[in-house]
């Protein structure tokens, strides 16, 4: 059975996250971090590295089972209609406080009487090691090295070919819980968890959480999912956000784009509390501003792009050979060498959000210290060519849209300085961003097609280039402005109306191409509703939803030959893009008072 990224489901405790299909199979998790090596990692290899499948045990006929999350929550329920019956299964992971990783997964009798099946094959390193699996006072326990697994449940395991089964039938009213634990191996096992009660807590913890959403537009459910999912890719105990829970995830089907995403990108964390912020979250917008200052304490004058969940600079990039990939997308990497890539459009990224969140009212003395040191450092090197929003892996460039948003962060900089809560060159960095201004004005747009172009002295397009009236660069009735909005349409558009980053021929240095870019369509339609095409960016919006999977989830790109979602999943960038659109259009769909 062919396993379409969008065929899985998201759970997660906010430290990391499992991906379960439609078939009632983990396929991917990461124990106890969202980077630490996966125990599950049958979606990038096969069942023999790692899965953990509850069905029924008739399985062979039946359809994909009917699921949907519970409320507003992580809690995953997919439902299996049976000849004898219909069952439920209740997939989640409870917040921790302090304690083991869980992974709980109750199945429950709905009605008549369904003969249900437990397939547990645990795999350590990424599907490459086999753990000693035991007995131990009723739990079965499986270690390799620093890494142990206990499974409780209530029914009897066994193992066979090296996989622990269970079989056991569920009754209308009834309820059968498993509970699977990480714990490192030289402690002690972890507490037996009441699942019927985590199960509680943790449909009460999202339910609150859900209900701190301040947006009331037409487009609620979509936002309050996006939302949810944001949050599920946040890292509680630093406040850094994944910009996906899995790597190497392809974005194109058997092509070698496979990247590693389970990392706290600057630019993607930042424009998703820049939405958080702004859809009422502001413990979150608080938390990635604490992140980020020590993050970067100590050496601001070399930021890096990403770093860890706690933020560790080192993530040196490696290959899995042993996995044969997504749909044979090979290779399969782990950790990610654009980390040591010079991006300089995270600085006005950062900037952004800093002066968001002071807009907001939210204490900022530290981050505002810090601002200015990185200002400083960019006044040296603006000028200079970088890897540019994509991290190309061809040679740097002089990218205009970074050059745009290093101009945004001397911009919000000098706003800093004229607010009075810090001091600074004024007068020198005034002229500093009239000074990127006109040199991205006239290096990097092409009068002869009324249109930016993608770095100086070229003729392509990038989908970035629709962020320029957003950030303030120029208004969005300028010419250039509209021209090049419509450029990107003429020339990045795809039959099916979404948008590409960019034409992949020569500039990033990777064979093969890739799908539309979520997150660009969704600028897009940002950019139409900022010079007045309301109804075509509504549109656009509402076909993007469409591409979301039953449980309202967004990869990073979608194919639009084979008509399916691409890349890591699910992906921040593209769950921002729904709040942020579905946010411009309440405006604007207000201002000129059509009815929702």
């Amino acid at each position: 059975m062919t396993r379409r990224i969008e065929d899985f489901g998201l759970v997660g405790d906010m430290q990391t996250a499992a991906l379960i299909g439609r078939n009632g199979a983990v396929e991917w998790a990461c124990l106890p971090r969202f980077d630490s090596p996966a125990v599950f990692a049958h979606l990038l290899g096969t069942e023999d590295n790692g899965f953990w499948c509850i069905s029924p045990a008739s399985d062979a006929t039946l359809p994909a089972g009917r699921r949907q999350y519970r409320g507003e929550s992580l809690i995953l329920e997919t439902e299996w209609s049976t000849a004898s019956g219909v069952a439920k299964v209740i997939d989640f992971m409870p917040p921790r406080d302090g304690g083991a990783p869980q992974l709980v997964r109750i199945i429950e009798g709905i009605s008549g009487r369904v003969p249900m099946h437990s397939r547990l094959r645990m795999r350590m390193d990424y599907g490459s090691v086999v753990p000693w699996v035991t007995t131990h006072e009723g739990r079965t326990r499986a270690v390799a090295g620093p890494n142990c697994l206990w499974l409780d449940c209530a029914v009897q395991a066994y193992g066979e070919s090296l996989t622990t089964k269970a079989d056991f039938s569920v009754c209308e009213g009834q309820r059968v819980a498993f509970v699977l634990s990480w714990q490192p191996s030289h402690l002690e096992a972890p507490a037996i968890l009441d699942a019927e009660e985590a199960l509680e807590e943790t449909e009460k913890y999202w339910a609150r959480w859900a209900s701190a959403c301040t947006y009331t537009g037409p487009y609620h459910q979509a936002v309050v999912r996006s939302l949810i999912t944001l949050k599920g890719l946040t890292y509680a105990p630093t406040g850094g956000i994944v910009a996906a829970p899995t790597t190497s995830l392809p974005e194109e089907i058997g092509g070698v784009r496979n990247w590693d995403y389970r990392y706290c990108w600057l630019r993607d964390a930042a424009i998703t509390l820049s939405s958080l912020l702004r859809t009422g979250y502001r413990d979150e917008a608080r938390a990635w501003s604490q992140w980020l200052v020590r993050a970067v304490a100590g050496d601001p004058e070399n930021l890096q792009i990403m770093y860890g969940l706690a933020g560790e600079r080192q993530l040196p990039e490696s290959e899995l050979p042993w996995l044969a990939g997504y749909e044979g997308s090979r290779p399969v990497r782990v950790g990610n060498g654009a980390a040591d890539q010079v991006q300089l459009d995270v600085y006005g990224e950062v900037t952004e959000t800093l002066h968001r969140a002071r807009q907001a009212g939210l204490p900022a003395e530290t981050a505002a210290h810090l601002q200015v040191r990185l200002i400083r450092y960019l006044e040296k090197h603006w000028h200079e060519p970088d890897e540019g929003i994509w991290e190309v892996r061809g040679p740097r460039r002089h990218f205009v849209h970074s050059k745009v948003m290093a101009w945004v962060a001397v911009d919000r900089t000098v706003k800093l300085l004229e607010s009075g809560v810090v001091c600074g060159p004024l007068e020198r960095w005034r002229i500093l961003r009239d000074d990127i201004h006109r040199d991205v004005c006239a290096r990097g747009y092409d009068s002869s097609r009324n249109t930016f172009t993608q770095y100086y002295g070229s003729t392509e397009l990038d989908a970035a280039l629709l962020l320029i009236p957003q950030m303030g660069f120029l208004p969005p009735d300028d010419p250039r402005v509209i021209g090049t909005i419509e450029a990107v349409e003429r020339e990045l558009m795809t039959a099916d109306g979404f948008v590409r980053r960019y034409r992949t021929t020569g500039v990033d240095g990777l064979p093969g191409d890739e799908g539309a870019f979520l997150a660009c369509s969704f600028w897009l339609a940002d950019a139409w509703i900022m010079i007045g095409r309301v109804d075509e960016a509504q549109a656009l919006f509402e076909r993007l939803l469409e591409l979301r999977n039953d449980l309202g989830l967004l990869g990073e790109e979608w194919d639009p030959v084979r008509k399916r979602q691409v890349g890591n999943f699910p992906q921040a960038f593209s769950h921002v893009g729904v709040l942020e659109t579905a946010m411009r259009l309440q405006s604007a769909l207000a201002r000129i008072q059509v009815p929702a």
